[in-house]
């Protein structure tokens, strides 16, 4: 936090109040350097990591100048646009530019991917002023002819490495063309790879350049710790750390969407609720997971780095790296969920042999050592449970579909099928297997599984004959 006040950044006393309506008493770094330059008329060049205030930063100067210009929305027709990567930022930033903008008259609209197209028409045909979108979806409208960018004169990327590590360039580049030539844009990254830069020379103007944390150091107040573990015994360390609870809200960070799924699971079968958010979901889905693990129905968010960005909750006390990320600077993403707003936290790494190299690149990007943590004896550790065997009669019913109440839409259940069940009730278990031709008789199980009348005849222990696909064929002399 910085000494100054808002009052004193130039801000008008409608979004003051709002700020102590939000509890928000004073501005960070990067919002006392941001917000003055903004109210300026100044294009700015602003390098934050997560967890730094930079929404509220170009937020409240953009929602100022907005009220000032006057005029009413019109259809199709925004006056500022913002860009967010994931839809959980673009949700993120929707509800800061709501929370800011209480009582100002303005008409905040959002576009992202995952919903429906009906509703998002519907907002634009009655006009908004400001307009939150990821930019797939806002160029899929722009192509339907549903919104006009032509109007826009204030422009704000955010994440704008992240847009370049999706893929979104293009699209970025598409867009910027479409708005309005006199503008007044707003770029902020985490990180400034030359990419980024290269973009930012394009699009900016004379910018002021706020930088407010060194690129690559990771939050101060983050305690971070690794476990060299097999990965194998990734899921029973989770299980062993879990079962402390101290571990209130926790993250835990998976390279691929299957694997968010699987720890998910995996967790809810042991116990510990848990929620599951990647990109194959859709945005409800998404919403919902994000809605319960915030408001502590969840103790677990099981995430992939999509959304690494967009998840803003706070209280987050641990953040657990599952699998370590391909590139050093997702692990700044991860790891920046927690100690959020002055909060202090714990990031937990688990790293098995083939991760090494990946450990390596961190501690460079970061220049420092991560503190290396025992790992428990395998003993220690929560044996996963077999599940508990089934019966004959339990495996014959989940192969008909009868124990999952599944009942064949063309098959009668009439006093004729109730016999012939009560008749094949006395079957031997071996005659439960299916057949190779329809009403054939013959069996696709193991010859040695027939009952001794069935069999052509008896050979000596250990020269049973084999089943016709498993005869092996002779070679030809």
């Amino acid at each position: 936090m910085t000494d100054v006040s808002f009052a004193a950044l130039g801000l008008s006393e409608p979004l003051l109040r709002a700020l102590r309506a939000a509890n928000y008493n004073q501005p960070t770094p990067i919002q006392a350097r941001t917000i003055p330059a903004l109210l300026e008329g100044r294009d700015v060049l602003g390098i934050a990591q997560t967890g730094t205030g930079k929404t509220a930063a170009f937020a409240l100067p953009v929602l100022q100048q907005l009220v000032q210009q006057g005029g009413r929305a019109q259809p199709k027709s925004p006056r500022a646009l913002v860009l967010a990567p994931t839809r959980e930022l673009a949700v993120q930033i929707a509800r800061s530019f709501d929370t800011y903008g209480k009582g100002l008259g303005l008409r905040l609209g959002m576009v992202i991917g995952g919903l429906g197209f009906g509703r998002q028409i519907d907002t634009l045909n009655r006009g908004v002023d400001l307009l939150v979108a990821t930019p797939g979806r806002l160029l899929d409208l722009v192509e339907r002819g549903n919104v006009r960018l032509g109007q826009v004169t204030f422009l704000v990327l955010d994440e704008a490495d992240r847009m370049f590590d999706m893929g979104f360039i293009r699209d970025v580049r598409r867009i910027v063309a479409a708005v309005a030539k006199q503008r007044q844009t707003l770029l902020f990254s985490a990180t400034m790879p030359a990419d980024v830069a290269t973009l930012a020379h394009e699009i900016l103007r004379d910018p002021v350049r706020v930088e407010i944390t060194p690129q690559g150091r990771t939050v101060d107040r983050v305690d971070q710790g690794v476990y060299f573990v097999n990965a194998a015994s990734k899921r029973a360390l989770l299980s062993h750390l879990l079962a402390d609870n101290d571990l209130e809200r926790v993250i835990v960070f998976t390279r691929t969407k299957r694997g968010a799924n699987r720890v998910a699971e995996a967790l809810d079968r042991g116990g510990v609720p848990s929620e599951a958010i990647h990109g194959n979901k859709s945005q409800n889905a998404r919403q919902r997971a994000l809605d319960s693990f915030s408001r502590g129905r969840a103790r677990v968010l099981v995430a992939t780095d999509l959304a690494a960005r967009g998840i803003d909750v706070q209280g987050v006390t641990h953040v657990i790296n599952y699998e370590l990320p391909a590139d050093a600077e997702s692990y700044v993403h991860r790891i920046g969920r927690t100690a959020r707003a002055g909060a202090s936290g714990i990031a937990i790494s688990f790293c098995d042999s083939s991760e090494r190299g990946q450990l390596k690149s961190i501690e460079r990007l970061t220049n420092q050592r991560i503190t290396v943590l025992v790992t428990p004896a395998n003993e220690d550790l929560p044996q996963p449970q077999a599940p508990a065997p089934q019966r004959r009669d339990e495996r014959a019913e989940d192969r008909s579909g009868e124990r999952h109440g599944f009942r064949h839409p063309h098959r009668s259940r009439g006093p004729r099928h109730e016999n012939r069940g009560r008749e094949q009730q006395g079957r031997r278990w071996h005659d439960d297997r299916p057949n190779s031709l329809e009403r054939g008789g013959h069996d696709f199980g193991d010859y040695r599984d027939r009952p001794p009348e069935q069999r052509s005849h008896e050979r000596p222990q250990g020269q049973e004959r084999r089943p016709h696909w498993k005869r092996r064929r002779r070679r030809a002399a």
